[in-house]
């Protein structure tokens, strides 16, 4: 008997930011942030189904963020003067130094019927962009599942507005009113003052969550769960790309892999994960954001 999906309804919720991108000496402006997460959804979705946005934007900055914002069902916008703007120089095999200007507070929203949508995706694309009495404001309205990419939640803010990797203050009660956490290899180790990655894990995992994806870069990704109180994961190798592009393959991993996950009716984690693997692997060796419009078809294609 084939699966039934309904039609989904999906939140999404993160800063959108302006990246400048020093990448092998080539330096790019383009939009980031949460635009590579909405931008992998519009391109992934079925048509039927709906995405919601709650972010800031300005004037500014607006025309590039436009094209895929507009396909949008649900624009919950804050109207700042000026969006982050984020200075990211990038190497291919080590991880990227990020510099900030212009961090927004935490975004505003008040949202009355949460319960309408399917699962809420947030993406801590500043490490401000919700606070934690924001999201258990949210956990306490809303009965689905939430899905918490950490992000630059992981990095402390120095004077010279630098972000540097740090231990989470108080992620115990950020992760009791989350359900999926979504990290790469380096930001595992802010999660707690525990050195070995088995502890960190199995510690996150005693908090309450249901998943703990690892991404894993060139090693691919990993998603950790418990069984009867018995770590388990599943893993899915890296696929072979000539790689253009290394922002946003993080977001869009998630984006997909949280779709899939509900499109699936909850049931299949591992299909989630081959999915999202694959798309953060295309997304690699897009040198263009136009090329996302293929993001569907490549996925399938290799998955088939």
């Amino acid at each position: 008997m084939s699966f039934q999906r309904k039609n989904i309804k999906l939140l999404v919720i993160g800063n959108s930011v302006v990246d400048t991108i020093d990448f092998n000496g080539e330096i790019k402006t383009k939009p980031g942030g949460i635009f590579y997460t909405v931008t992998a959804l519009n391109n992934f979705k079925e048509n039927q189904d709906k995405i919601s946005l709650v972010t800031a934007v300005d004037k500014k900055h607006y025309l590039l963020f436009k094209d895929e914002y507009e396909k949008l069902d649900g624009k919950i916008f804050n109207y700042v003067e000026s969006i982050p703007k984020v200075w990211l120089k990038v190497e291919k095999h080590s991880e990227r130094h990020e510099k900030y200007e212009n961090i927004n507070q935490n975004i505003s929203f008040n949202i009355k019927d949460l319960n309408s949508y399917d699962g809420i995706l947030i993406n801590m694309i500043t490490g401000f962009d919700i606070t934690l009495e924001q999201l258990k404001d949210i956990r306490k309205n809303y009965e689905g599942l939430i899905y918490f990419d950490v992000h630059t939640f992981s990095r402390g803010l120095d004077e010279d507005f630098k972000r540097r990797f740090r231990v989470i203050p108080r992620f115990k009660e950020w992760a009791s009113n989350l359900d999926i956490v979504q990290v790469n290899k380096n930001e595992l180790f802010t999660l707690s003052d525990k050195k070995n990655e088995e502890a960190i894990i199995n510690e996150v995992l005693d908090h309450g969550i249901k998943y703990l994806i690892v991404t894993l870069e060139e090693k691919g990704a990993k998603v950790f769960f418990k069984e009867n109180n018995v770590l388990k994961n599943f893993h899915e190798s890296a696929i072979t790309v000539n790689i253009k592009n290394k922002v946003g393959c993080g977001d869009v991993f998630g984006a997909v892999f949280f779709y899939s996950y509900i499109s699936q009716g909850y049931k299949s984690i591992n299909k989630a994960l081959q999915l999202a693997n694959l798309a953060a692997g295309y997304t690699a060796s897009y040198a263009e954001i136009s090329e996302f419009i293929n993001l569907k078809e490549d996925v399938f294609s290799r998955y088939n």
